[in-house]
């Protein structure tokens, strides 16, 4: 063989890498399938953080490039197909975009008699969430007048707003008519981008990606924040002014407010060996966001009397409780008897306790709180963004957007208090409310597990259940944020003596 066949042989046997689109096209690419990153690294043979290393800008090599070039191909191929079958859209009449306005009418009340609108100061006669305002903007003083081909008239001065307007307005809180409120578009997948870019900064080493996401935590939060707020009906009041009981008493102490974590035991079990099970319920925090927040500055009040438009802290005495040897005292493990400062969730937990459903307790007596007017859904689209991209991220075994994501949240309520980490969001007010609202969940669960025959053993923080029986009966497992996992599986009694000791030591 001569020096040219030798040449000609290694060209003839040579291969090229397959050709691999750009990082944003492959991951296009598979979710124009509806492919989840787990689904299309069983099929490669890989796991599905290398899927997101690819898609991050990493390239494979070998045989697996080869497969995966392939894969892209044929998704190009597909997607370019579905798309000239598809019909071309009708254009979008007035009517369409009149659907797409959302008319909210949660919050929307009648009034007995008109009271002026805290927009406009005309007589209005519907409330939304307790502030009197119109729901048709033409009716509204504050609505722009229709373009006129002709100059329009002088009109007559418009009156000034009430002054429950004007004190809202130096709350910070902004009011907005139901029917002018317009539907926002989808979130960015701001949490999808922040971790391609860390796998890819990190040339795909998930534990120092995972470190550096863990370390943005809170401004990548905040940022979450503020582009789910967007198109609210509220705007946040970040750094009102705080009574002395939301204070820290020295730099190292607490402040005044009790938040009525659990920490309790069952203090007697029947004889006999027992299988506990102990049961973390997942993301407590997350599901918490969900909780009446008050929206602006706190106002002091007197009286044994609730308003349930407003939320805050309230200074109340507790009702007896009576039921401590099967379930635990929702004011939490405390010694001291007397009166003490408890957050809404805590308040409300004992008011529908004391009621006709329940009858476990007596009404607590409210002496005097600090409210605001307050909303359950202020943080929801927040904490549905976090709470999909969990579940996505559960489904796709992704395991370093889980502990991102766990991060976001856990530092956002952790240090929106005085904290030097967030400058951004100063309410004490609301880390005590969404604390207290997760032991308040805890609480229901253990509820839920007496109620449905289980016998509760602990309840511990805000994540941590024993139980004896059939749990499953019970509660679906599983890692979302609606499910339980097994935390530990042990035995305690294996002599009737010991019962009371295994189980307090466990």
């Amino acid at each position: 063989m001569t020096g040219f066949d030798a040449i000609d042989a290694l060209l003839a046997g040579a291969k090229q890498e397959a050709p691999l689109p750009s990082a944003d096209e492959r991951r296009a690419l598979r979710d124009g399938l509806n492919l989840s990153r787990a689904q299309l690294a069983k099929a490669l043979s890989v796991s599905p953080s290398t899927v997101g290393g690819w898609e991050s800008g990493r390239d494979p090599s070998g045989e697996v490039r080869e497969k995966y070039a392939y894969f892209l191909e044929g998704a190009r191929t597909k997607l370019a197909a579905a798309a000239e079958e598809a019909p071309a859209e009708e254009p979008v009449g007035d009517g369409a975009a009149e659907a797409e306005q959302t008319v909210d009418q949660d919050d929307v009340e009648v009034l007995h008699a008109p009271q002026p609108c805290v927009l406009c100061g005309q007589p209005a006669r519907h409330q939304v969430a307790g502030f009197p305002q119109h729901l048709d903007p033409a009716e509204c003083g504050t609505v722009e007048p229709p373009p006129q081909d002709k100059p329009a008239p002088q009109a007559e001065p418009r009156q000034p707003a009430s002054a429950g307007s004007q004190a809202l307005s130096a709350r910070g809180v902004k009011i907005v008519p139901v029917g002018r409120r317009v539907q926002t578009a989808d979130t960015p997948d701001l949490i999808g981008s922040a971790v391609a870019a860390a796998l890819a900064a990190h040339a795909g080493d998930v534990e120092a990606a995972t470190a550096a996401l863990v370390k943005r935590a809170i401004p990548d939060a905040m940022a979450l924040l503020d582009e789910t707020r967007k198109g609210g009906r509220y705007d946040i009041v970040a750094h009102p002014w705080l009574p002395d009981i939301l204070r820290k008493q020295t730099s190292r102490g607490a402040d005044q407010v009790w938040e009525a974590r659990p920490k309790w035991s069952r203090p007697e079990l029947p004889a006999g060996k027992l299988e506990v099970t102990a049961l973390d319920i997942n993301g407590a925090y997350l599901s918490a966001l969900k909780t009446h927040l008050p929206l602006g500055q706190l106002e002091h009040s007197t009286g044994n009397h609730h308003d349930r438009r407003r939320a805050g802290v309230h200074l109340i005495t507790p009702p007896e409780w009576a039921h401590d040897t099967y379930l635990p005292n929702p004011i939490g493990s405390r010694d001291e008897p007397g009166p003490l400062w408890v957050t809404e969730p805590t308040l409300r937990l004992l008011l529908r306790l004391s009621g006709p459903k329940y009858g476990l307790c007596d009404r607590p007596e409210i002496h005097e709180s600090w409210t605001s007017g307050a909303t359950e859904g202020l943080l929801e689209k927040f904490r549905v963004a976090l709470k999909d991209a969990r579940d996505r991220a559960i489904a796709e075994d992704d395991e370093v957007t889980l502990e991102y994501i766990k991060a976001m949240y856990s530092k956002f309520v952790s240090t929106m208090g005085e904290s030097n980490y967030n400058r951004e969001l100063y309410r004490t007010d609301w880390m005590h409310l969404i604390r207290s609202q997760a032991f308040a969940n805890l609480w229901w669960k253990a509820h839920r597990s007496y109620d449905e025959g289980l016998m509760v053993v602990r309840a511990m923080g805000t994540d941590e259940l024993h139980v004896i029986g059939d749990w499953r009966a019970v509660f679906p497992e599983g890692r979302g944020v609606a499910e339980v996992k097994i935390k530990d599986v042990y035995t305690v009694g294996s002599k009737p003596d010991e019962a009371d000791h295994r189980s307090s030591g466990t």
